[in-house]
């Protein structure tokens, strides 16, 4: 149903070691083994005992106390600008196991400009962590002033991980961890887009939203023959803290696979789980650029899918609209949702540069019972293509309550397309047509065969106004059909339209939704 509507770290903070060194052992261990050496390890360091369970014990006992803003970085190089702040690149010798028999490598971001928190950052090895310091050369950098801003630092913005993705001679990089809880991921061929979030507090409530951030990531090791890569992370905020594990495949598609335990540091009500974030400024089939331009479409998603808790797939075309536009779809036990990029065409963006046809799809699946709630679909109004302007998440019906630990786990896909869709009848375009006196509907369904045409029908509502007319026809340049609603909205300034394709009053492809504002 649609409804309108400084962390102080005990002892693990003060470790550190620069690339080529590794730190002593500062924390209890009953475990004694060594790590096994590498490129970068000095055998006689032997880092400290990790596990899973150390970064729960970490959030639990941050969760019992304030929130302690983060370090941040020099204020010489939080004022650079873009452009020099482009500059400052990783050394490539510098990787972390980058000639370690592994297929993984991590190669690190330097603090300054929008990056001012400070993140810690450990390697982990048979079961060790060992910290690892940024240096004078770490990076390549306009200036040794800059260099040296941030060997004082010691700490890094955020860490990316490379991996032969797309050719087996060549470590490409292929997923991104930086900047407050956000990272992004892409498989085989795509070129990033949607942004997924650790967490989301008081999306567009009055009060401001809330940032939680990830600020220490510990990576495990793979050895030579895996083809995945463990990544742990610590979330810390003024209201909520959380233990993040990352199992991550890459590959065609890529998927990674999340386990988080939170702990709020008081009760949350408006708190939004597997928050993905993207970005959709206009398609001219549904809506009007903002500005004369030569592209047909502009967005890193065109749609919000749906699997509801009873298998119905809803699909909802993303807009640009006039002004803050929030939707709730309720729903209980829910089966997955995603933020979707259909066209694989260059035609369909006409953008040399940017590429839209290849920025990724994402997909969640729950892999436990979220229980009762809704997808929250949060659009933003924005006049610049370099704006994340949509916001997707799933937020539980119940607050998370103070001292009570909550569990949750899920899976992202980065796919082309949603993933439970493949080979099934689906919507490939959505077109608004008010060139007329009455405005039209155009959706055009893949899949479906044109055989079976007399067996189907049209069945559409609209909350405001009437339905005036239906029409379905063939289209075999899509391999499927094109259906057609005409409808008035009579006094109505908004409407929400629903609209089913169904064979032999069955439903035969997913529940399309829109909200027409006559803008």
């Amino acid at each position: 149903m649609l409804k309108l509507s400084t962390l102080t770290l005990p002892v693990i903070a003060s470790l550190a070691l620069s690339n080529a060194s590794w730190a002593e052992e500062s924390l209890p261990s009953t475990n004694e083994n060594k790590a096994q050496t590498s490129s970068v390890m000095k055998p006689e360091r032997t880092g400290y005992s990790f596990s899973r369970q150390t970064v729960i014990d970490l959030a639990k006992a941050l969760a019992a106390e304030p929130m302690k803003a983060p370090q941040k970085a020099d204020p010489e190089l939080i004022n650079l600008d873009y452009d020099t702040y482009r500059q400052i690149n990783f050394q490539q010798n510098q990787a972390v196991w980058g000639d370690a028999p592994t297929q993984f490598s991590i190669q690190l971001f330097a603090p300054g400009f929008l990056y001012q928190d400070l993140v810690e950052i450990d390697a982990v090895e048979s079961g060790r962590a060992y910290p690892i310091n940024a240096t004078s050369e770490s990076f390549i950098t306009p200036n040794e002033n800059i260099s040296k801003l941030i060997a004082d630092l010691g700490k890094f913005a955020g860490l990316r991980l490379h991996y032969p993705i797309n050719t087996d001679d060549k470590k490409d990089e292929f997923i991104v961890f930086q900047g407050a809880s956000y990272f992004r991921a892409i498989s085989k061929g795509q070129k990033y887009g949607v942004s997924a979030r650790g967490l989301a507090v008081d999306v567009a409530q009055p009060k401001g939203e809330e940032f939680p951030m990830f600020r220490h990531f510990w990576i495990e090791r793979p050895s030579s023959s895996q083809q995945a890569i463990v990544v742990h992370a610590l979330l810390d905020s003024k209201s909520v803290t959380g233990a993040y594990r990352f199992g991550i495949f890459p590959g065609s598609p890529t998927r990674i696979e999340v386990e988080s335990t939170l702990f709020p540091r008081k009760d949350l009500d408006h708190v939004g789980l597997a928050p993905l974030t993207s970005m959709y400024m206009f398609n001219k089939t549904m809506d009007e650029s903002p500005s004369a331009d030569h592209r047909a479409a502009v967005h890193n998603s065109e749609g919000l899918q749906i699997q509801t808790g009873q298998g119905e797939m809803l699909w909802r075309p993303l807009s640009n609209p006039d002004n803050l536009q929030i939707s709730a779809f309720m729903d209980e036990s829910p089966q997955g949702f995603g933020l979707i990029q259909r066209q694989r065409q260059f035609s369909a963006y006409q953008d040399l540069e940017a590429l839209y046809q290849r920025r990724p799809s994402i997909w969640v699946k729950p892999m436990n019972d979220w229980g009762k709630g809704h997808i929250e679909l949060v659009e933003i109004p924005s006049q610049s293509e370099s704006n994340d302007n949509i916001v997707a998440y799933w937020q539980p019906e119940a607050p998370l309550k103070k001292g009570q630990p909550f569990e949750y786990s899920y899976r992202l896909t980065l796919t082309n397309d949603t993933p439970v869709l493949s080979g099934q009848p689906h919507i490939v375009r959505s077109a608004v047509n008010e060139s007329s006196s009455e405005p039209q509907l155009v959706i055009d369904y893949e899949d479906v065969k044109v055989s079976i045409l007399e067996s189907l029908q049209v069945d559409a509502s609209i909350s405001q106004g009437r339905i005036v007319d239906t029409k379905l026809v063939a289209n075999p340049y899509q391999q499927g059909v094109r259906a057609f609603v005409t409808f008035d909205p009579e006094e109505a300034d908004t409407a929400e339209i629903r609209l089913q394709l169904k064979q032999d009053d069955k439903p035969l492809a997913e529940t399309w939704l829109y909200r027409w504002t006559g803008e």
